[in-house]
């Protein structure tokens, strides 16, 4: 009975390893099952082999948008969740261009035949914020080629058509030419070194109404945030269209009342693969289950609505214009994907702990639509998330809060700059 007993234990123990070996991976198309120790818990993986996402601020150098390779390859299951921001920042610039043409006759509130606008720029170095200034730019004919790009650097005042980091731009409709004009343009910065700032927006229309009013016929926002502040401040009140990006709730409900449109940067979408991807390689499962390919309870994510870039190791949710004609179709910005709407069984995906920060508290799109997106679908994956809130100003505000990573089976970051992967790396690799 004891050598059966034996030979049973044998049998088992080999079973098992074949087992895990066959879970192994880490082209991008495989989750390595680095999470789970012999019983299920971190107790035996090291926390520089448990599963990261970096999510909202892709690792890059902040001066020429370089992908940080060493942050996006940081282990078989480091992956980047965003979206298509050349393509994000093409939507915002031709969803202009189109209202403009289409209300050529009213636009022009001077009737000089210059079409001008001013541009709130979120953060000079966020890849996000180059790819929509270079957007808004490339459509409307008033950006100047640098460096193989179009030029994103704010202009400061520019009425007289001098700057030479943009040109003025010429759109003929009806058979009639006008010239397009960056009035002005700034990054968003408060006095406390915070980007993406919506006061510091809101001041800024002050000051540029008082300058030049009735130039200004058209404000573009890199992000709905400042894009409101402006249009509660000053272009509301004077008719004049803001055009936002990110469809936050408040934004698409003020297109009634005059706000010009937003993009859907498709929050519903990001959150979900920023989880499921963590999902998938605490499973240790192909990477696109519940992605490309259905999962046990029938979640997969059309086609149309995302992309992978294998070299880059990233998921890119694809955007979409939010104007007048289509924004009550987006007045939920929290509302999750049906097609991955269904509850996760435990048996296969057993509860798991993720440390998930976020990087500013005061952030608009991420504290109103992405986070609330997050605890939804945290729930439907069986993970218990622990969200961490930023000052929007230091790393080390978040990092501090990373003292003890031995207690969590992944990681979900959202850094302050993305140039600073290490901060977070070096934490995890200790």
């Amino acid at each position: 009975m004891k050598k059966w007993q034996g030979f049973l234990t044998v049998t088992m123990a080999l079973g098992l390893t074949v087992s895990l070996a066959a879970c192994g991976g880490g082209d991008g198309d495989k989750a390595t099952d680095a999470s789970k120790g012999s019983s299920g818990d971190t107790t035996n993986v090291a926390n520089k082999d448990k599963p990261l996402v970096w999510f909202n601020r892709q690792p890059s150098n902040s001066s020429t948008g370089e992908l940080d390779k060493a942050a996006l390859s940081f282990n078989d299951n480091t992956y980047y969740v965003g979206f298509d921001a050349k393509q994000g920042g093409e939507v915002q610039g031709t969803m202009i261009k189109d209202y403009i043409e289409k209300n050529i006759d009213t636009i022009d509130r001077n009737g000089d035949g210059t079409i001008g606008y001013v541009l709130a720029i979120g953060d000079v170095g966020h890849n996000d914020s180059i790819a929509r200034t270079r957007g808004v730019r490339e459509a409307l004919g008033t950006g100047v080629k640098e460096d193989g790009g179009i030029n994103s650097k704010p202009v400061g005042t520019n009425t007289e058509g001098k700057s030479k980091a943009v040109k003025d731009g010429e759109i003929e409709v009806k058979g009639k030419k006008y010239k397009i004009r960056e009035l002005a343009s700034q990054e968003m910065k408060n006095n406390s070194g915070a980007t993406w700032d919506a006061a510091t927006a809101g001041n800024a229309i002050g000051t540029w109404s008082s300058s030049f009013d009735k130039q200004i016929d058209v404000i573009a926002s890199n992000n709905d945030g400042m894009g409101m502040s402006i249009f509660n401040a000053w272009s509301q009140e004077n008719k004049v269209p803001t055009f936002g990006y990110d469809a936050n709730s408040d934004a698409v409900s003020a297109i009634k009342e005059g706000y010009g449109g937003t993009v859907s940067q498709r929050a519903d979408v990001q959150a979900y693969l920023t989880l499921r991807v963590l999902r998938n390689s605490l499973d240790g499962v192909d990477m696109d289950t519940g992605i490309g390919k259905a999962d046990d309870a029938g979640n997969k994510l059309g086609s149309d609505v995302y992309k992978y870039d294998k070299d880059e190791r990233s998921y890119y949710a694809m955007n979409v214009a939010v104007t007048g004609d289509n924004y009550n179709d987006f007045t939920d910005s929290t509302k999750i994907d049906k097609a991955v709407s269904n509850q996760l069984g435990k048996e296969n995906s057993p509860e798991k702990k993720v440390w998930l920060d976020i990087y500013n508290s005061a952030d608009n799109f991420l504290g109103s639509t992405y986070k609330p997106l997050l605890e939804k679908y945290d729930k439907l994956l069986n993970l218990n998330v622990e969200y961490i809130a930023g000052d929007g100003q230091t790393e080390s505000n978040i990092t501090n809060r990373l003292g003890n990573p031995n207690e969590y089976d992944a990681f979900a970051i959202n850094m302050v700059k993305t140039d600073n992967g290490a901060s977070y790396t070096s934490i995890l690799n200790q």
